[in-house]
C-alpha cells in the first residue's frame, strides 16, 4: 500500500504542527527548505517525538564531502527520508548513499523536478530533450547504480520507471492532486488513485490539503482515493 506524506509548506511550525494535529493518523511530514530555514532542526525532532515520520525535502546538489555531511547529520536528527540531487552525478550520490549508513534512513534522489517541461529542462541540460520521461529513467538508474534507496518522479513517469527499476525500489511522486484543483506551479500534475495504479510507494501531497477550506475534509479524500 502506499504512503501519504503531507507537505507541510506552510508559513511557520506552529502552522505545521496545528495541521498536522488536525490529520487523524498521520504517518509522514514533508518539511522543505522555506520551513526548515526558518525553523531549523528543532521542528523536524518535534515530529519525530510525536512519531511524525520526516521526509527532509531539501534536495542537495553540491561537492560530494559536502552533502554527504549534510546527509549524516539529517540521517542523526531523526529524519526519517532525505533527497539528493541526482544531477549531482554518480560520486556525489555514491557519497550520500555511504552517508546515509545501513538503518532505516532512506535516502532517494530527485529526477526532475514537477515544475520542468522539456524546454525549461533543455535550457538545464544544454541539449534537446525529446521526451522527459528518458530523462528521468536516465537520472533513476545513476540513482540506483549509487544504492539509493529510490527516486521521486512525477506521476507522468512512473510506468517508465517501474518496467525499468522493478518492484523494489521506493517511487516518490510529488505534485499530487485531487481532480479539480489547479496545478499550481508543477506542470507535471497526478491524481492520487493515478499515482498509486502506476506503482506509487509514496505520495507526497501539499496544496489539495493545506489550501482546502477544510484541510482535514481533503485529507481524508486523498487517502479514499489512494484505497480505492
Amino acid at each position: 500500500m502506499a504512503e501519504l506524506i503531507v507537505a507541510l509548506d506552510l508559513p511557520s511550525g506552529s502552522d505545521a504542527l496545528a495541521l498536522a494535529d488536525r490529520l487523524p493518523g498521520l504517518a509522514w511530514a514533508k518539511l522543505g527548505p522555506v520551513l526548515y530555514v526558518q525553523e531549523g532542526p528543532a521542528l523536524v525532532r518535534e515530529f519525530a517525538a510525536r512519531g511524525v515520520r520526516v521526509f527532509l525535502d531539501l534536495k542537495w546538489h553540491d561537492i560530494p564531502t559536502v552533502v554527504a555531511g549534510a546527509v549524516a547529520a539529517a540521517r542523526d536528527l531523526g529524519a526519517a527520508m532525505a533527497t539528493v540531487h541526482c544531477l549531482g552525478g554518480p560520486e556525489m550520490l555514491a557519497a550520500a548513499r555511504t552517508a546515509a549508513g545501513n538503518g532505516d534512513f532512506a535516502l532517494v534522489g530527485v529526477t526532475v523536478l514537477t515544475s520542468h517541461d522539456a524546454a525549461g529542462f533543455e535550457q538545464v541540460v544544454g541539449r534537446g530533450v525529446p521526451d522527459l520521461g528518458f530523462e528521468a529513467e536516465r537520472l533513476a538508474k545513476v540513482a540506483m547504480q549509487a544504492g539509493l534507496r529510490g527516486v521521486v518522479a512525477s506521476g507522468h513517469e512512473l510506468g517508465l520507471l517501474r518496467e525499468t527499476l522493478g518492484t523494489g525500489p521506493w517511487l516518490v511522486v510529488p505534485g499530487v492532486r485531487l481532480p479539480g484543483d489547479g496545478p499550481g506551479d508543477q506542470r507535471r500534475t497526478i491524481a492520487p488513485r493515478d499515482a498509486v495504479r502506476g506503482g506509487a510507494t509514496h505520495l507526497v501531497v501539499g496544496r489539495s490539503i493545506t489550501a482546502a477550506r477544510d484541510p482535514a475534509a481533503a485529507y481524508q479524500a486523498v487517502r479514499e482515493a489512494m484505497e480505492s
